[in-house]
């Protein structure tokens, strides 16, 4: 029986907005030489033509109505485009991946689903830094995260935000992000 071979590896940066996802990810990949995939890259004009098209808010990333209509179909986006490129390379994968995170079977599920050993890096920064950083990097998709921050803040704040399996915790409060 022939030896089943692992291909290169995929690694999911995972956090919320403005916690220096995209600031690791690229590091690691340049460090690696691995295949960026950003989740704003993979998937921002399509999306904008398609939340224009439909006569909603182009830079809407928030609303039970972008979630339904987009969210899976862009995860299943980056992870089809990580699948066809993991024969050749290792890949970066940078998405809040929110939901996900919170299940114990999100790594081995995707290591499964892609046949390739998967690293969690789950990236935090202290509340007061983030918004700071997210009014600083201007992005017209985070005017609805701040103008409600403390609701958006609070939503997402966890005793314990770490995921719930094997991961690589960051913490880029007083970095650079």
């Amino acid at each position: 029986m022939a030896q089943r071979t692992l291909r290169p590896h995929l690694t999911i940066i995972c956090g919320n907005a403005g916690t220096g996802k995209s600031t690791l990810g690229k590091q690691l990949a340049a460090e690696n030489g691995s295949l960026y995939l950003d989740i704003d890259t993979v998937s921002e004009r399509l999306v904008q033509a398609g939340l224009s098209q439909s006569g909603r808010d182009k830079n809407d990333r928030d609303s039970p109505e972008y979630k339904a209509f987009y969210r899976d179909a862009i995860h299943e986006t980056l992870f089809a485009i990580a699948d066809e490129n993991l024969a050749q390379s290792s890949c970066i994968i940078v998405a809040p991946f929110t939901q996900e995170r919170r299940s114990p079977e999100f790594p081995k599920a995707v290591a499964e689903r892609l046949r390739c050993r998967v690293e969690v890096v789950f990236v935090w920064c202290e509340e007061a830094e983030r918004h700071a950083r997210l009014i600083q990097r201007g992005n017209p998709r985070d005017a609805l995260k701040l103008s409600t921050w403390e609701a958006y803040s609070a939503e997402g704040q966890d005793p314990d935000p770490r995921p719930p399996f094997p991961h690589r915790y960051v913490d880029t409060t007083s970095r650079s992000a």
